[in-house]
């Protein structure tokens, strides 16, 4: 990867961090400081659901995998943490909200994946994830087409573009 490419694109990458700050009212740059209050009310689910959820995983797969009942809270808190956070940063709980049915399923599904693969845990499995897919389909599929991403739309998109800059540079030896 080459230097232009690795400035251009960490000068996009943190221009659209920057934009999307101010789009989210976490960071004003006329005055350039940062308003905690607005971040921890935008960042709770990852403080909270995520880093616990990420905790019981981190539990498990660390070379303690004698008890594999732990990912089915580490799973259920992970899908909710993920939920909450988009839809804390960029709305759409009308869209989102059949995934909460999913984090359960997900819970017992790592449970049977990395547990004694008993078979009765797959019926409350195809239950929640059907409802869930049920309802996600139904009450969920027009909205989703209409889904309007707003004022975050220019920052990702500068995210991703600087990202992809960084990474497609030639690879130099030395």
């Amino acid at each position: 990867m080459n230097r232009s490419s690795k400035v251009l694109g960490g000068i996009l990458v943190f221009l659209g961090i920057l934009f999307l700050m101010k789009n989210m009212e976490i960071f004003d740059p006329i005055w350039r400081v940062f308003n905690l209050g607005a971040l921890l009310s935008r960042f709770w689910p990852a403080l909270f659901l995520l880093l616990p959820g990420l905790l019981f995983h981190y539990n498990y797969f660390s070379g303690n995998r004698r008890n594999p009942g732990v990912l089915v809270p580490g799973g259920i808190l992970l899908v909710l943490g993920l939920v909450f956070q988009f839809n804390m940063l960029f709305g759409g709980w009308d869209i989102t909200w059949p995934l909460i049915i999913f984090s359960v399923a997900f819970g017992l599904f790592e449970l049977y994946i990395f547990g004694d693969r008993e078979k009765g845990l797959l019926i409350p499995v195809g239950i929640l994830g059907g409802l869930s897919f049920l309802f996600f389909f139904s009450f969920s599929l027009s909205k989703l087409l209409s889904f309007n991403t707003g004022p975050y739309a220019m920052p990702l998109l500068l995210i991703g573009v600087g990202l992809i800059v960084m990474s497609s540079g030639k690879k130099t030896r030395g």
